[in-house]
């Protein structure tokens, strides 16, 4: 299961991008930095504001409910960028077609 959490504004995403980065790495180094375990970062548009959105890869899932993102289907490829991980996640997470 995938995860989502809403950063906010321009303004706000920074701070909140640190956070997840502090929550992330020791577990991902705990956890052998496997290649399915990753934070991938959109900017979509909100209500009034686009807004960034972080997307927690299952094998993420303690990071993510450490974060209290939600649950969520897996988010499409296009305009993701990575947070957190290992670069071979793309091809772990996403195949070869992206």
């Amino acid at each position: 299961m995938w995860y989502s959490k809403s950063l906010g504004d321009g303004m706000w995403a920074p701070s909140a991008r640190a956070e997840i980065e502090r929550l992330f790495q020791p577990l991902f180094e705990l956890a052998g930095k496997p290649k399915d375990m990753a934070v991938f970062l959109r900017e979509e548009a909100g209500e009034l504001h686009c807004e960034w959105i972080a997307y927690f890869s299952p094998a993420s899932e303690q990071v993510a409910k450490a974060a209290d993102a939600r649950p969520c289907n897996r988010p499409a490829r296009e305009g993701l960028s990575l947070l957190a991980g290992d670069e071979g996640c793309w091809l772990e997470l996403f195949g070869d077609g992206y």
